[in-house]
């Protein structure tokens, strides 16, 4: 920030009189009703719309080139670079624009559930429902907590300050820029709160790894006896509903650590998608959203307020944030021991992959680094055939580092706690999509199940010809044949086809990466023939 004069600083803003630092929920519904930010709903959540961004904007992400991580970022289309005077020029711009707001609202808390690791934080909200969400996905500090909070990054959210792209150096009028050396995360020109969860999740990607501690995108519970199982997988493979289990306790939904001691949640909420939500389906969840929640872009009925799930009118991203103590079922504090299972989600449209295989520590590495799952045809005017999709690690968007430095970490892990891996397909059988059909729940469940009672750690494996994974011949409660894809299909040779085809998708995909150990390719990948 020496590169400019600054006419106002943080320090200042944060100490004028219109500053109003941890309101309680009951305060800050009232300031969101009383500024017309948002509804009440029926069940006493606050509803608000984010305009013209419905969702995050991975085009207008920014990291500061700074001389102290310009050679650790995996910079490209995700990491986009900007430079040092560029952020401090449309820094100073955010919080001059802050100073002559009527009203501000600022969270302390914490992001990370271990306290021997957690990251003190500040987020500083132009919008007041903005900052009800911040309090309800981050870690809320007690009271004595809060008297000794010492914020090592800031997370500064001014919606309605839009960017010049031509005098600012961003992409649009919306930006969100990381500055590692200042511990700043500067948000402007969108009002989708997702991108202040995000920014935090990018920033722990970045400082746990210098800690010893792999930061992980995916949901995790606690059995009983306190096994711990890990779920990775992109959206639409069921992460969400396997991992909410009446015989254990969920750790967290989205975001942990895996640290010497154990797994952490790095948040204190959930924020779950709502397109067609109901009791039924996903109980947990529907019961969450009460009094202190917020909904965005759920349409209500204008007498009722009653909210409509099924509406997707305004996105089909609509979101539900709420605390993890909404959820009956947790473990408090979100911490636990080492994961004893680790299971891959995808949802597999080609129909080839089978529903359950054990992978080794190679294939763990490789399929991690993959992140696949598929789109669906029939989704989009045009798409006839499945869409093969791979996130790095199952969440590209959010990694500064390079993938391998996640990658190697998990690899060890994997070796130290003799961690069990299995990739779970919970997409098709019989076919491709259209032809087969998809993967029973049931069944999904009764293989999951015996992942995590060790049933299948020494049963009895046949090895897949086209990928390399060794299929279980038996699992309780799963028709022996469902387990082996080629089974399942009627036309065998269309099934070789099929394999092949998406055998080809991984290693094209896998091309990307350069500095992975040769080892991890030709004993984790497939062949193709």
């Amino acid at each position: 920030m020496n590169s400019i004069d600054l006419s106002i600083n943080l320090k200042e803003l944060l100490g004028s009189h219109h500053v109003y630092t941890n309101l309680s929920v009951s305060q800050l519904v009232e300031k969101v009703l009383s500024r017309n930010e948002g509804e009440l709903t029926s069940t006493g959540a606050v509803r608000a719309t984010t305009g013209k961004y419905t969702g995050r904007s991975p085009k207008d992400k920014f990291i500061v080139e700074e001389a102290s991580v310009k050679d650790k970022i995996a910079w490209g289309s995700v990491n986009q670079p900007i430079s040092v005077d560029a952020f401090d020029r449309l820094y100073q711009k955010v919080l001059n624009y802050l100073q002559n707001k009527n009203e501000l609202f600022v969270f302390k808390g914490f992001a990370g559930a271990d306290e021997k690791y957690r990251l003190p934080i500040q987020v500083v909200n132009e919008y007041a429902w903005h900052n009800l969400f911040a309090h309800q996905l981050f870690i809320r500090p007690e009271d004595h907590e809060l008297e000794s909070h010492d914020s090592q990054f800031t997370v500064i959210s001014a919606p309605n300050f839009k960017a010049d792209p031509e005098v600012d150096g961003t992409k649009s009028e919306t930006f969100i820029i990381i500055s590692f050396e200042r511990k700043i995360v500067l948000i402007g020109g969108t009002e989708y709160a997702g991108e202040i969860k995000k920014s935090i999740f990018s920033v722990m990607n970045y400082v746990l790894p210098e800690m010893g501690i792999l930061p992980m995108h995916c949901s995790a519970n606690v059995g009983m006896e306190g096994d711990v199982a890990l779920f990775f997988g992109l959206s639409g493979t069921g992460k969400t509903t396997l991992s909410a289990d009446a015989n254990r306790k969920l750790i967290g939904d989205d975001e942990h650590g895996w640290s010497n001691s154990g797994v952490f949640n790095i948040e204190g909420g959930c924020y779950a998608k709502c397109a067609d939500l109901t009791r039924e389906k996903e109980p947990q969840i529907f019961d969450a959203i009460r009094f202190g929640s917020v909904l965005e872009n759920v349409i209500l009925d204008d007498q009722s307020r009653v909210a409509n799930y099924d509406d997707t009118s305004l996105t089909e991203n609509t979101r539900a944030a709420y605390p993890i103590q909404a959820i009956d079922n947790i473990i408090q504090p979100s911490v636990a021991g080492h994961p004893n299972t680790i299971v891959f989600l995808t949802a597999d449209a080609f129909g080839v992959l089978p529903p359950i295989s054990k992978l080794t520590k190679e294939q763990a590495m490789y399929h991690f680094l993959s992140g696949y799952t598929s789109k669906l045809a029939g989704t989009e005017r045009g798409v006839t055939s499945p869409q093969a999709t791979f996130s790095t690690c199952f969440g590209s968007p959010f990694l500064p580092l390079p993938a391998t430095v996640y990658a190697e970490m998990l690899g060890k892990k994997i070796d130290e706690h003799n961690s069990q891996v299995f990739l779970v397909n919970t997409g098709w059988t019989g076919g491709e999509y259209g032809v087969g059909s998809r993967m029973k729940l049931s069944y999904t469940r009764a293989m999951v199940q015996a992942a995590l009672e060790g049933e299948l750690n020494s049963i009895e494996t046949i090895k897949d010809e086209t990928f390399g994974l060794d299929i279980p011949l038996h699992v309780p409660g799963v028709p022996d044949e469902v387990l082996r894809p080629e089974l399942t299909w009627e036309n065998k040779e269309a099934y070789k086809l099929k394999a092949n085809e998406l055998a080809e998708k991984f290693k094209n995909n896998f091309t990307k990466f350069s500095n992975v150990p040769q080892e991890i390719e030709q004993l984790g990948g497939p062949t193709v023939k």
